[in-house]
């Protein structure tokens, strides 16, 4: 008789241990509450919250398997623009890391499974409290609603094709409960439909104020938003959402030379904290992989033809010449300076130019060609002062913005990737990479997404093996 999946059914209230209240005094991650008085005050919802938003960057398995900086770094890698030394994400890098039983393919499906259990717990606990008022559960169902949202659409993208592809194809089971028993599959429909139920209700009810930027306010649910109706091709609805997000985060092209190390940068919207005495050490991603400089691996690097896109006047240029012989040829011959590592270096999760830039993306494919070709300037010369029109329009400007998002997002959440992917679009290694054309990504190529583990296939009742039949 088969099992329901641990990670499903943990009640994972984040370990409840102790009775003291001392850890209410002020909101901080956690992994150790009391459960009976979680939800007997606002300070103590808030720390429920701050431990689940702790295990997004936390170190969930090991250092290619950590937290969400782990499945953002993994698309990184499976693009062009970045070259891999031999190192931790290595298979990712090979676009060869997808079968059942692959650490990839069980971390992608548990972790945000795990997360989302807790998410369920908590929307439970406060749905049934009898202190917090009305007001306030709206306002925690908000976050909550937000968080489930994300991680549902991380599951979407990791395991299935994209949403334009074909609807009816099975993707990951929906739980909107805590986990009892495991649940069939659903389909692409169903879930994106779900995801967009959770945001819809997170954008009315998430509170504008948040503690830190650690925790989500209502630019983090409607910058999720945007990046879902984004995939989903609602232009209108991806730009609308896209400029709430942004509101509040201006540019600032003098903090673009300051590590990414600092969520207290006016751009960031969504962060992942690192304190001294919560360090992940070397798990850090993407600064313990691509600084060069300081005391990580720094055994990540960049291809030349992605090199040659940035002026010597943009701010974003931040590759330094490693060995500068043989033409600069070898996969280790650029560096870059964009991240800075140290043990207690901030990660990125959402921007206010990628915003912008999806808000110009989706006016150009609404036919709003001069209003975006305008906007596309304004940011491209708040980059580099030098920056001309190029006058494209049509599939030309499309293209343009593009690979400005490449340029603007590179090494933070695999914008590459995840543009191929949306697109229907292939991704070839050119350049100086260390690998030849058995990494290259066909459209549609199945390699975009994963199996479903077999873990997973082994103990839940209503999934067979069937399921990863011709994936």
């Amino acid at each position: 008789m088969k099992k329901l999946h641990a990670a499903l059914l943990a009640l994972s209230l984040i370990i409840l241990k102790g009775c003291e209240k001392g850890y209410l005094d002020q909101p901080k991650p956690t992994e150790s509450v009391n459960a009976s008085v979680i939800f007997e005050s606002r300070d103590g919802v808030d720390a429920f919250m701050s431990g689940i938003l702790r295990q997004s960057r936390g170190q969930f398995e090991r250092t290619d398997a950590g937290g969400l900086y782990s499945m953002y770094f993994a698309r990184v890698v499976k693009g062009n623009d970045l070259v891999l030394g031999f190192q931790w994400y290595l298979y990712d890098y090979e676009n060869d890391n997808r079968e059942p039983t692959y650490t990839r393919t069980k971390f992608s499906w548990e972790f945000p499974y795990y997360i989302i259990n807790q998410i369920n717990q908590f929307i439970n606990g406060v749905n049934n409290s009898s202190t917090l008022s009305d007001i306030e559960k709206d306002e925690f169902l908000g976050q909550a609603f937000t968080l489930r949202g994300f991680y549902f659409f991380q599951l979407a993208m990791e395991f299935q094709h994209t949403y334009s592809y074909d609807l009816s194809l099975p993707a990951p089971p929906i739980y909107k409960e805590p986990a009892i028993e495991g649940k069939a599959m659903s389909t692409l429909s169903e879930l994106y439909d779900f995801i967009i139920t959770d945001l819809n209700t997170a954008v009315e009810t998430t509170p504008a104020n948040r503690t830190n930027k650690s925790f989500i306010n209502r630019n983090v649910a409607y910058a999720i938003m945007a990046r879902v109706q984004l995939v989903m091709g609602n232009w209108q609805e991806a730009a609308n959402a896209a400029a709430i997000a942004r509101q509040g985060y201006p540019l600032n092209p003098n903090q673009y030379a300051l590590g990414f190390d600092d969520m207290n940068a006016s751009e960031w919207i969504w962060a992942m904290p690192q304190r001294a005495d919560q360090t992940n050490y070397f798990y850090i991603a993407p600064h313990a992989f691509t600084d060069n400089i300081n005391d990580g691996y720094g055994l990540a690097f960049w291809n030349k033809d992605f090199v040659s896109l940035f002026s010597s006047t943009d701010v974003r240029n931040t590759f330094i010449d490693l060995y500068n012989v043989g033409e600069g040829n070898q996969y280790f011959a650029r560096a870059s300076s964009k991240f800075t590592f140290d043990f207690s270096s901030d990660i990125p999760i959402i921007r206010s130019p990628e915003m912008m830039l999806i808000e110009i993306e989706a006016n150009a494919r609404l036919g709003k060609e001069n209003d975006a070709a305008s906007m596309l300037l304004s940011f491209q010369q708040n980059r580099d002062p030098n920056a001309i029109a190029s006058d494209n329009n049509g599939d030309s400007l499309i293209e343009e913005i593009l690979i400005e998002r490449r340029k603007e997002l590179y090494g933070e959440m695999g914008v590459e990737w995840f543009d191929a992917k949306r697109l229907r679009r292939g991704i070839s290694r050119t350049g100086n990479h260390r690998i030849g054309t058995s990494a290259n990504l066909l459209p549609d190529d199945k390699k975009f997404f994963l199996k479903i583990p077999q873990k997973e296939i082994d103990a839940n009742l209503n999934i067979d093996e069937a399921i990863n039949s011709n994936r």
